[in-house]
């Protein structure tokens, strides 16, 4: 077996504390060693929870811990920037989730940086490593469903984020926040996106209208390739958490997702029942495994990272030129963003 990697998690806020368990329990290449976040006490419940060694209130330190041999950001979006220009300084191999940033400039800056002292980065994408999702891309590849022509991505949350989440100086309005896995799934199937137009609106939620953000939005795409996309995202899908793609070829269709959770129908005289998909832990539970135990697989084989920097710059940069059709209700180029 293989030496472990000695780890350092910055951000044990929902999805940092999720990843500290995969990290401890279920990703052997890993030994979380130390773990970094602006509210102490956060920090303190993992490492009292997991026995981890050290932990910082702040990512300086766990980046310059010459114990740590890779960073995984899980932190709030609004500090991945300064958190991954950092981890370059220190040249820690760097895994970063989504979105990269909240803004395209920051972006740039970060991929400038990340190739300037060519150290590693990944970029986190989880849908890539379901099985659904990575099946349906192998039998594209294999041209099972001849040429793909129409894609479409749907993904529904279970509930409304907290109001001061929406604001849109912190989740980066609901494109952003919701629809960048569906672009990232959109290009890895179809190739690059050209041109984006959105509409979108308060139409489930009406205490959604003081933040200026939106509640549903519906996002028409067309491909380089000329091909043809649609994603449609939505807050208020209240019977289940759903995601779903689908990709329309010359010779067949490829449907991924499922709703129900639990394989098991209920039939009575009232009648036939299913459970669904709680939220996105449970929906997307081993992929999330999957792709630690890839950065991590990476780092140790010397192979290079299977979601770059540009695939997050990319796909970030069509959430901006969709929220930009959506806020000025235009047909707009994504090249131009």
């Amino acid at each position: 077996m293989k030496k472990q990697i000695n780890v350092g998690l910055i951000g044990t806020g929902r999805l940092g504390s999720m990843y500290a368990e995969f990290l401890v329990h279920l990703v052997p290449q890993a030994k979380l060693v130390a773990v970094a976040d602006l509210i102490p006490e956060r920090a303190m419940t993992i490492v009292e929870k997991y026995d981890i060694p050290k932990w910082y209130d702040n990512h300086h330190d766990l980046n310059s811990d010459p114990n740590v041999d890779a960073v995984i950001i899980t932190a709030t979006t609004m500090n991945h920037k300064e958190i991954v220009l950092d981890a370059v300084s220190e040249r820690k191999p760097i895994f970063c989730e989504k979105p990269m940033s909240l803004n395209i400039d920051d972006a740039r800056a970060m991929k400038s940086a990340v190739e300037a002292y060519g150290v590693f980065y990944q970029q986190g994408y989880m849908r890539r490593f379901d099985k659904g999702f990575a099946a349906a891309k192998q039998k594209i590849d294999a041209g099972v469903i001849g040429t793909p022509v129409v894609f479409r991505g749907s993904s529904r949350d279970t509930y409304l984020p907290t109001l001061e989440y929406l604001l849109p100086q912190n989740s980066g309005g609901q494109i952003l926040d919701m629809a960048i896995h569906d672009f990232d799934i959109a290009r890895w199937y179809m190739g690059n996106v050209k041109t984006v137009y959105a509409i979108g609106g308060v139409l489930a939620y009406p205490e959604v209208t003081a933040t200026g953000d939106t509640d549903n939005v519906v996002m028409a795409m067309t491909f380089e390739s000329g091909t043809l996309g649609e994603v449609d995202i939505s807050r208020n899908g209240i019977y289940g958490y759903d995601i779903r793609a689908e990709v329309l070829g010359t010779k067949g269709t490829l449907k991924v997702g499922y709703l129900r959770d639990t394989p098991l129908l209920v039939l009575t005289a009232e009648g036939v029942t299913h459970d669904v998909v709680p939220y996105f832990p449970e929906r997307f539970h081993d992929a999330y495994i999957a792709q630690l135990n890839n950065y991590l697989g990476n780092l140790q084989n010397g192979n290079k990272p299977m979601i770059t920097i540009d695939d997050g710059v990319t796909g970030l940069q069509i959430a901006v030129a969709a929220t930009d059709s959506l806020h000025t209700n235009r047909v707009v180029r994504v090249i131009d963003y």
